[in-house]
């Protein structure tokens, strides 16, 4: 029917139709940038940051035993293509604050007797304290735990020699039953306050562009930077709203834990909601339409913060130029804040590093964005 009617159109309204509507595309050559920009980008992050593989899992080793043995079984753990070496000697009075701190996923333990068991065929348990905050990377170290174990086991065997009963007593700290939801959930609060405050704040200034009001803004006895501040202060009170609900429903809903300050996370969020209010006054400088915003918005603060932030996929397995790329994420901070708070229970202390950077980070987005602002309202 379609072809029917078409048939009937004079080819010379359908090719003015048609040009007209390819003129209207190249006039607003920004969304025309997007639109192509979007499916490139979209493949370059999914092909590059997408990867499922576990390898050099962070772990650190206790060695009681200090034998040759308990070293070649450290260096069968650090040997695999699997687990990897901390930077530095763990804190054997604090075991657990080292996971806390995120400076290992996972703790080995090798009390004395490793040697002598070997050597008489005993039973001998190896202690292994996991960080359970990532439920998936937690099951793999358990997994591959036990494979380097009996790899190590056989290798040391002589043919038709029984094993030795060498086992690993699995501790999961922080997520004990491996719940998905505890890893998810709270970092779907970083992605959504990230993504609602910079589309909103990109949305109304450019609205206000569209409908020519900031005109009449412009003509009333404020600064400039009145009227950004006052733009902004309502989606500060409205992301702090949708943050609350979204903790409300994770503890009714899926259980999770709030171990820490909530006090210390209302920091961290006012933080991180400036500077994702920053980059939708930056998007809104550079754009006149709701419509190139919107698309803008959604590029420049959803695919960095899921892809780039370790909501999912772990950094360390991404190629060099993309970890560099990820330290401009704010989201990246803000997901080890608020599973540091919520599941650990971690302080400012333990947080420090991540404060600096947001703040970093923040005052950067805040100043660029202020100053582009005034520039195009002047």
């Amino acid at each position: 029917m379609i072809l029917s009617v078409a048939g009937k159109m004079p080819m010379r309204s359908i090719r003015f139709l048609a040009l007209k509507e390819l003129y209207h595309i190249l006039r607003d050559p920004r969304s025309l940038a997007i639109a192509i920009a979007m499916p490139l980008l979209m493949t370059f992050l999914y092909g590059y940051a997408v990867s499922l593989d576990i390898n050099n899992v962070v772990i650190s080793v206790i060695d009681y035993d200090q034998t040759a043995e308990s070293r070649q079984l450290i260096d069968y753990y650090y040997r695999s293509t699997y687990f990897g070496p901390a930077d530095y000697e763990p804190d054997r009075s604090d075991p657990e604050g080292i996971l806390r701190r995120g400076d290992a996923i996972a703790i080995l333990t090798i009390k004395s007797g490793l040697a002598t068991a070997l050597e008489n065929g005993q039973e001998f348990e190896l202690g292994l304290l996991i960080d359970g905050s990532d439920n998936t990377l937690a099951a793999a170290v358990q997994g591959y735990s036990e494979g380097v174990v009996n790899s190590y086991l056989m290798d040391r065997m002589p043919p038709g020699m029984k094993m030795p009963g060498i086992s690993i007593s699995n501790q999961v700290l922080f997520n004990p039953d491996l719940e998905s939801s505890h890893f998810f959930v709270p970092g779907l609060l970083a992605i959504i306050l990230m993504m609602i405050s910079a589309l909103l704040t990109s949305i109304t200034i450019a609205r206000e562009k569209e409908t020519g009001t900031m005109e009449q803004l412009l003509t009333a006895p404020v600064s400039p930077m009145a009227i950004l501040i006052g733009k902004i202060i309502p989606y500060i009170f409205l992301a702090f709203l949708d943050g609350a609900l979204i903790l409300v429903l994770a503890r009714i809903l899926f259980d999770i834990p709030f171990a820490g300050s909530g006090l210390l996370l209302v920091g961290f969020g006012l933080i991180y909601v400036s500077a994702a209010l920053s980059i939708g006054i930056l998007i809104s400088s550079l754009v006149k339409t709701q419509q190139v915003a919107m698309m803008l918005a959604l590029i420049m603060t959803m695919l960095p913060s899921v892809m780039l932030s370790g909501f999912i996929f772990q950094i360390k397995n991404m190629p060099t130029f993309l970890k560099i790329i990820s330290d401009i994420v704010p989201a990246k901070f803000f997901l080890i804040v608020i599973r540091g708070i919520l599941l650990k229970g971690a302080g400012i202390q333990t947080l420090g590093i991540q404060a600096v950077y947001l703040l970093i980070l923040m005052t950067i987005l805040i100043i660029i964005a202020a100053l582009k602002f005034k520039t195009k309202v002047d």
